[in-house]
């Protein structure tokens, strides 16, 4: 494959990372009523990239410069550490990892000579960003490319689960993903443009309203998405 059909793979909502059984907090927001149609969604798609998406975007791209360097298992062990301390909800985190032993299990399968043996794992996996940046260096691709796949896979996610939870015309939904593009390329550079800062220095944008949802979410007894 080509460096941009390796873009589409990695973007393809169909890659086999677990991406599709999370909604990136949209069912409790459905839930709480902030979303109940394409312009609430259009509004919390935007949150998403400013903050979550920035967050991943960045540190995917450092995961990435990281993983052509000598000390980068040393580096990857910060980055994740950094990227911990970004994500304030315990649930979002173990998602976050969840995601990340999911995307190296693909990425060990599809590229095996990848270099994934420097990612700390730990008990709970590694960061689902982090193991990006990896994957994007074993497919050959550069760091505005891997930033635009997190950017967009921020709200492609939550853009996909609204379809689900609200039944709204999937035609309406695209359409707020396509006038979402060029808040995707802007998130992507600004991603780029960070990242080769001290990973104490990241992109550290929050949303704490999306933290509190996160954590009652878990409580239900049923629900449509994991997260």
């Amino acid at each position: 494959m080509t460096p941009s059909s390796m873009v589409l793979l990695l973007a393809d909502g169909r890659f086999p990372a677990g991406a599709h059984a999370h909604s990136a907090g949209l069912e409790a927001a459905v839930a709480a009523g902030l979303v109940t149609d394409p312009a609430t969604l259009a509004g919390f798609l935007r949150g998403r990239l400013a903050t979550g998406g920035l967050v991943a975007a960045a540190f995917a791209v450092a995961a990435h410069r990281a993983a052509g360097t000598a000390d980068r298992r040393a580096t990857l062990a910060r980055l994740d550490a950094e990227l911990d301390a970004r994500t304030a909800a315990p649930a979002l985190r173990a998602v976050s990892r969840r995601q990340g032993r999911a995307l190296l299990r693909a990425g060990r399968e599809i590229w095996p000579g990848g270099g994934f043996d420097d990612m700390p794992t730990g008990p709970s996996g590694p960061h689902q960003p982090l193991v990006l940046g990896l994957v994007a260096a074993a497919a050959g691709l550069d760091p505005v490319a891997v930033a635009t796949v997190a950017a967009y896979g921020s709200v492609t996610g939550p853009a996909s689960a609204a379809v689900r939870l609200l039944g709204l015309d999937p035609y309406r939904v695209h359409a707020v993903l396509a006038a979402l593009a060029v808040d995707c390329d802007a998130t992507a550079a600004r991603a780029v443009a960070t990242a080769d800062d001290p990973p104490e220095w990241l992109p550290a944008p929050a949303a704490p309203l999306t933290d509190i949802h996160a954590e009652v979410h878990t409580t239900w007894e049923v629900r449509l998405f994991a997260s």
